[in-house]
């Protein structure tokens, strides 16, 4: 697929329901528009990282929104100290709002999901607004999932390293070379729910979440690299059977060595485009489909 990829896009601000108010980046369709479509981030990446997928869609013929939760990259405040977010809010306020957004009688919409983006669409209030979900690198958090080593490496940050540098009242993970710094709030529910085989859904303090992601009916494909040690294929299997109710349909990616590998990252980076082909073709089907029923 050839496409010229123009660098035009708008930033705005979005106001959640509870009247915070998170900055997000639009890149408007550059052919005939197909649908339009939502980035859903990982933990503690700002939208940045994703403008090349994002401008590459438009260039496809998608309207594409990206967005910084609260507290990260352009919707952070002055400082994190004392500043009150958690991963519940980033899906049912920030990402709803984008949602409300985006959605449109007149076009389809879809998302694509980047590790925590994958949490995020059964938290969504609003998820039956979306047509297809397209997601990378989701997992279920727990140490058991990932190779022994990096299973060390994690163990030694959420019980060691990061409870004493959290005292500064926020974790900041970018002294870590880890993403950036996450206010406290996020910080906790992600160390708490990474404790358990099965993330929040083995919460006993989170009942309702099974019955949440039982009721999407969104067709979903999840894509995990082989070589992606946070989220390997194991552990996508153990979170995303969760969405029992929805049509899903799991796919392990294969490293090009040639390329430097996949890993968690990778899926967004410019030499993973033939990735992005695979995406945006899954989502041209419900296009036509779309455009037929009109």
């Amino acid at each position: 697929m050839n496409t010229k990829v123009s660098h035009r896009h708008e930033m705005f601000e979005l106001s959640a329901v509870d009247g915070y108010r998170i900055v997000v980046s639009r890149f408007k369709a550059q052919k005939q528009l197909l649908g339009n479509l939502i980035v859903a981030g990982a933990t503690g990446v700002p939208q940045g990282f994703y403008y090349n997928f994002a401008r590459y869609a438009s260039a496809c013929g998608f309207t594409t929104l990206t967005l910084d939760y609260r507290g990260i990259g352009k919707s952070k405040p002055q400082t994190l100290v004392g500043f009150q977010a958690t991963f519940l809010d980033w899906a049912s306020l920030d990402l709803a709002a984008a949602v409300n957004c985006m959605a449109s009688g007149k076009v389809p919409l879809f998302m694509v999901g980047h590790s925590f983006g994958g949490h995020a669409l059964g938290l969504l209030p609003n998820h039956d607004r979306i047509d297809r979900f397209y997601v990378f690198a989701t997992g279920a958090g727990w140490h058991g999932w990932m190779p022994p080593i990096e299973s060390l490496k994690v163990r030694l940050l959420w019980n060691i390293i990061l409870p004493i540098l959290a005292l500064k009242g926020y974790a900041p993970m970018s002294m870590l070379g880890i993403g950036e710094d996450l206010p406290l709030g996020v910080y906790k529910q992600w160390r708490y729910w990474c404790t358990f085989p099965h993330y929040f859904f083995d919460d006993p303090k989170s009942p309702d979440v099974k019955d949440k992601f039982a009721q999407v009916k969104t067709p979903i494909i999840a894509a995990n690299a082989l070589d992606d040690l946070w989220a390997p294929p194991r552990s996508r299997d153990a979170f995303i059977k969760a969405y029992k109710h929805a049509p899903v349909k799991c796919v392990d990616l294969v490293p090009n060595k040639r390329q430097g590998g996949i890993g968690h990252m990778g899926c967004f980076r410019q030499q993973a485009k033939p990735m992005w082909n695979e995406v945006l073709k899954w989502f041209k089907e419900d296009s036509a489909k779309f455009q037929d029923e009109e």
